[in-house]
């Protein structure tokens, strides 16, 4: 029998012209997702470092673990201007500081999780993990009666574990892509050159609570930043909810 090698190739390239619009509908209106989660489980699972925004909106957030010797000066200031931010508090700092914890909640600033014992968190197991997220949340879930949605590991130490487990408790882990360095402290001026010379839309800063000269470099970035027009809110009005992803840098972005 004479093979039609013409007929032949006409079905053959029929079938994968078919074929490739069949795979871009199902991408495109059905499988997305799940085609670029595909991807994900190959790579490295990230934190949200920053986020993708046309919008001048950043994040300001305040880490505490020793000491709140400056925290009330730090509410105060934040008041003055009109500022919400975000605090991620350890457990050990909830036990010892649990009338700062409901000022904190009450000046209408988010809490977040830093952890129980603030320990490097890629070092954990699974169990350890989620012993020491929901430890912490647990705490403060007491005294503010809201969620916490939000885990900053200490020395920005994670692993996919770390990720992954957090996602699974409905819990958000973030990073920051602008470091004041306020605990080394260099000075006010210091700190302030750094925050105001990278600061970008869709950042998120990060300060200490109990740095000797944030509070002074405070006042200086939130006038500076309020003048060229940045709205200032705390992380989790910043980030996205759905819908979106985390590219290789750790910026988090809207599928599209």
């Amino acid at each position: 029998m004479k093979l039609n090698y013409k007929k032949y190739n006409y079905k053959l390239n029929l079938m994968i012209v078919t074929l490739a619009v069949c795979i871009s509908i199902i991408y495109n209106y059905s499988g997305r997702s799940r085609l670029l989660n595909v991807f994900r489980n190959n790579s490295r699972e990230l934190p949200i470092y920053c986020v993708d925004t046309a919008e001048k909106k950043i994040a300001i957030s305040f880490d505490a673990a020793w000491g709140a010797d400056y925290t009330e000066d730090l509410l105060g200031i934040l008041k003055k201007y009109n500022v919400k931010t975000t605090f991620f508090l350890v457990g050990f700092w909830v036990d010892k500081y649990p009338e700062m914890v409901r000022k904190i909640d009450e000046e209408g600033h988010e809490i977040g999780n830093h952890s129980s014992k603030h320990p490097h968190m890629s070092q954990l197991s699974k169990e350890q993990i989620e012993e020491e997220l929901s430890q912490t949340s647990d705490k403060i879930e007491a005294i503010t009666n809201k969620k916490v949605t939000l885990f900053r590991p200490p020395f920005g130490d994670y692993n996919n574990k770390l990720v992954i487990t957090a996602r699974e408790m409905g819990i958000q882990v973030i990073q920051w892509d602008v470091d004041s360095l306020d605990y080394k402290d260099y000075g006010k001026d210091a700190i302030v050159k750094r925050v105001l010379s990278k600061v970008k839309n869709g950042s998120i800063v990060l300060f200490h609570n109990n740095a000797t000269y944030t509070k002074d470099a405070l006042t200086v970035v939130l006038e500076n930043l309020q003048n060229e027009g940045y709205k200032i809110v705390p992380v989790s009005e910043l980030i996205y909810k759905g819908n979106y992803y985390i590219d290789h840098t750790g910026m988090q972005k809207l599928l599209r």
